[in-house]
């Protein structure tokens, strides 16, 4: 098999995997050396100005020696198998560099025989990239649960970011449908990255020439919707996961019904999309505006509300918390207001301290007055044109999508569409900000 045959096989294998964010490393070229590093230029996306940020996104083998009921590449699916060479890879790696097609490399991989053979295949890829061919560019690599501790070291000296992906949200998750796979056994090597990079940022205090270890920090991925875990469960782990291993981030993929099994559940419309996009938005709350997990959902509400995004749900479920003065209000419970994200908060903090703002001053920082209107008031005067009191009424204005003609609310929430989103979805979609 010619490697172009294999680059086809092995980089459709690696399509579902999501965490590709930006690099979070800043590194300039170097004489004799090929390549750089900017702390926000490396991703699989779009930019917003529609440029496409590329890595080459790839695996190492898809021939998997685990079972995995919802892996494309289990070892039971019948599907082509391909294996990269270390040196194939670094030289398609260096090409496609030279010729503008990437702007760093994504590697992850199927396990090969076992964790250790499957890490030694990745670390000596990297090593030729970044001793031999001294490529400066973005890396990121997947580890291998259950690899020997020094292998993952090892990666870490040489990538700019890891992750390793917990999968399922559950131990019971992971035994019925990953018997292979061990919830110590994920946690291992992500122990072992935060141990690893809280070790080099004193070494790097010490020593200034001292080796980075993963700068860009690590980062996870767990399927959403296979497996019958409540919405709280999965981001009550989120959060535990960003509090103990301090990770950059958690990505969330909707289950995709690949290969047929017993054990997964059958969806028969559309991956469940929304629930991912929710979890997303709740995931940002968590790490940008102060929320925890039990005040997005609570045990007599564990799963998201379809209609309402997670900020605009608690909002009109905590009344008592509104109206907001914005002209005096704490910059933490600014960010509690639908229609105020992170960056409007601090236009208001630094606008205020010369001027009293009006509706038409907050629209002018930013705000988003068509959902924050019911829940502030400028000088003690509102513009809401309902009681903020009212949840029912509230919570239908606000609402992401109104009901089908006749109003009848319909069995299953319409997914998101990739298409023809209004200005306020691009907003969002772009800056992050609810």
């Amino acid at each position: 098999m010619d490697t172009m045959e294999k680059l086809r096989i092995l980089t459709d294998a690696a399509k579902y995997d999501v965490a590709c964010t930006s690099s979070g490393v800043d590194r300039g070229g170097v004489k004799g050396g090929i390549g750089s590093a900017a702390a926000c230029g490396i991703c699989h996306s779009f930019a917003g100005d529609g440029r496409c940020i590329s890595l080459l996104k790839v695996l190492m083998s898809n021939a998997c020696a685990y079972d995995c009921a919802y892996c494309l590449n289990r070892r039971t699916v019948e599907t082509r198998r391909a294996t990269f060479d270390p040196q194939e890879l670094a030289d398609l790696t260096i090409r496609f560099y030279r010729r503008n097609y990437i702007e760093g490399l994504f590697l992850s991989s199927a396990v090969v025989g076992t964790p250790d053979y499957t890490c030694e295949l990745m670390l000596r890829t990297l090593t030729l990239l970044r001793r031999t061919h001294r490529f400066g560019g973005y890396i990121h690599v997947k580890a291998i649960p259950g690899a020997d501790e020094a292998l993952i070291q090892a990666l870490g000296l040489l990538a700019d970011r890891m992750s390793v992906n917990i999968e399922l949200p559950s131990n019971e998750s992971l035994t019925r449908l990953a018997p292979q796979k061990t919830k110590a056994g994920i946690l291992a090597p992500m122990t072992r990255i935060r141990n690893g990079i809280r070790q080099n940022a004193r070494d790097l205090v010490q020593y200034r020439s001292a080796p980075k270890f993963v700068p860009g920090g690590q980062s996870t991925q767990m399927i959403v919707g296979a497996t019958p875990e409540s919405d709280r469960h999965i981001l009550q782990l989120s959060e535990g996961l960003y509090k103990k291993y301090s990770l950059k981030r958690v990505f969330y993929s909707a289950y995709i019904p690949l290969v047929e099994d017993s054990a997964l559940p059958a969806i028969t419309t559309a991956p469940p999309l929304l629930r991912e996009h929710r979890l997303y938005q709740a995931d940002w709350l968590l790490r940008f505006y102060g929320f925890s997990a039990d005040e997005i959902l609570d045990d007599a509400h564990p799963d998201f509300n379809p209609q309402l995004d997670p900020k605009c749900n608690w909002a009109v479920n905590h009344p008592e918390a509104f109206p907001v003065e914005v002209n005096r209000a704490p910059y933490e419970t600014l960010l509690r207001v639908p229609g105020i994200g992170v960056i409007s908060a601090k236009r208001i903090l630094r606008a205020r301290r010369t001027a009293k703002l009006d509706f038409e001053g907050l629209k002018r920082l930013g705000v988003v007055l068509k959902r924050a209107r019911y829940f502030i008031t400028c000088g003690g005067k509102s513009i809401g044109r309902i009681r903020t009191d009212n949840p029912a009424v509230l919570a239908g204005i606000l609402r992401d999508r109104g009901l089908p003609q006749g109003g009848v609310q319909p069995e299953m929430p319409e997914q998101l569409s990739l298409f023809s989103p209004t200005e306020e979805d691009a907003v969002k979609c772009l800056t992050g900000q609810l």
